[in-house]
């Protein structure tokens, strides 16, 4: 079944007010989500761009029994989706794409689906989930610890969320569970936000959503423009909310130290008890500073950034591949421009360096980056052009590879074996079996490059 929705269109201004301009229409499974969201705040679309900005659009979403009939040997294209790492594989889930060439509407990806990429074998496959299935999605926050991928806030058909789910990766059927007993005073329904992970603990930071609530700390800063049509107000936020995973409790830090102002489509990457953040959009500007928070202490520092080091940006990533490095890729400037530069960011000396690559005819914003076993950074989806303009958006299902580390002498050993198989098939039962297996995957797929 398809649905049909009219709705505003606010020119795609996505991590300054909502994701892209798209606006999920209620699906038919999800009518009793009223009575289970009693967190969420009820609320009409919003649209928060200036008012010459604004056209009429329709949009359509897929049911999940429809979704059940799609099935490709790679991801739809998409942007504002999550991808997490659990041992050689990627998960990737939700966001939205372009519908067919010639409409105007927007299309939220099925929520049942994860997509699955072997980073050993370069092949994805998707798989069904079923059990409490959050709403199709887009600017979630998506993190995986011990196998397990938490899944926070996003933008659905009727705004901003603030439920969480947890979904096991490991189990060979995947269920969906939604974390309804928690205790504490839960952050505000928000998306385009950031998450650490440290001691067990959960730490998101920042975002895009409703007006605070009473007792939340932190800064909290209206943007004028939700307010057009009396609609909810919404705004940034620099709050730091804590979802405790043994105690399943929501909790504040007291910080200390000049933190960070209110921002959304930042980046957030943990090292050691180090919580970075870079850059993001605050009102009109991006930006391009850099602060860390240690989670012992709870203090902020700010660190600099060189004149010219990476230009302000927002719907970039930043993930760490080292214990002393960042990677930064892409990203969208204030003057509209994306972005395909890619940095390396020294933690121990406080210094930038250019990174280059065989991507730059490849810019990218609002994609996910994963870092991969064998020094690689696995960087997917996410739109080549400018998501704010009235052009169709190019939306990616491109997966790119950035080799930032020497490659491991296991890989490099594996990659003789089957560039030489011929000479050396004979000796392959000699190998461990889990390295012949791996060897006999990767031949398999050697053909279909996997994205």
């Amino acid at each position: 079944m398809i649905a049909l929705t009219l709705c505003l269109k606010n020119s795609r201004i996505a991590e300054m007010d909502d994701d892209g301009d798209l606006h999920d229409v209620r699906n038919e499974d999800d009518d009793d989500d009223d009575s289970e969201q009693e967190e969420e705040v009820d609320f009409q679309w919003d649209a928060q761009e200036h008012a010459e900005d604004f056209d009429w659009i329709e949009e359509v979403v897929l049911d999940n029994d429809t979704s059940k009939s799609f099935h490709f040997d790679t991801p739809a294209e998409r942007s504002g989706h999550i991808a997490v790492v659990d041992g050689n594989c990627m998960y990737v889930w939700g966001g939205y794409k372009n519908a067919e060439e010639g409409a105007f509407f927007d299309l939220y990806l099925p929520k049942n689906e994860v997509w699955i990429y072997n980073m050993e074998t370069g092949r994805w496959r998707m798989q069904l989930s079923k059990g409490d299935l959050p709403a199709s999605m887009s600017g979630s926050c998506g993190v995986c610890v011990n196998g397990i991928l938490y899944l926070f806030g996003g933008h659905h058909a009727r705004g901003n969320t603030n439920l969480v789910y947890q979904l096991p990766l490991r189990a060979s059927v995947l269920v969906w569970e939604r974390m309804k007993d928690l205790n504490g005073l839960a952050p505000t329904c928000k998306d385009k936000l950031g998450c650490w992970v440290y001691k067990n603990k959960l730490v998101y930071f920042g975002g895009y959503g409703y007006v605070a609530q009473a007792g939340h700390q932190g800064i909290f800063e209206l943007d004028e423009n939700s307010l057009l049509g009396n609609h909810v107000g919404r705004g940034w936020n620099n709050h730091i909310h804590i979802l405790n995973l043994e105690t399943l409790t929501w909790s504040q830090p007291i910080t200390k130290g000049n933190a960070p102002t209110p921002r959304a489509a930042h980046a957030c990457c943990t090292v050691d008890n180090r919580g970075y953040v870079f850059g993001g959009r605050y009102m009109d500007h991006r930006l391009n500073d850099l602060y860390y928070i240690n989670m012992d202490t709870w203090e902020w520092s700010e660190m600099s950034v060189p004149q010219h080091g990476p230009v302000g940006r927002s719907w970039h990533s930043f993930i760490p591949i080292s214990s002393d490095h960042i990677f930064l890729f892409g990203g969208f400037t204030t003057n509209r421009e994306t972005l395909s530069d890619s940095w390396l960011y020294c933690v121990k000396t406080n210094e930038w360096r250019p990174f280059k690559h065989n991507h730059a005819d490849s810019p990218r914003l609002w994609h996910t980056a994963c870092s991969g076993p064998d020094g690689q950074v696995f960087v997917f989806g996410g739109c080549a052009n400018n998501l704010l303009s009235h052009q169709r958006a190019a939306h990616s299902n491109e997966l790119l590879i950035f080799n930032v580390q020497p490659k491991s002498l296991l890989r490099s050993c594996m990659e003789v074996i089957v560039h030489h198989k011929q000479q050396l098939q004979s000796m392959w039962n000699c190998l461990p079996k889990h390295l012949l297996h791996s060897i006999k995957q990767w031949i398999d797929t050697t053909n279909t490059g996997g994205s």
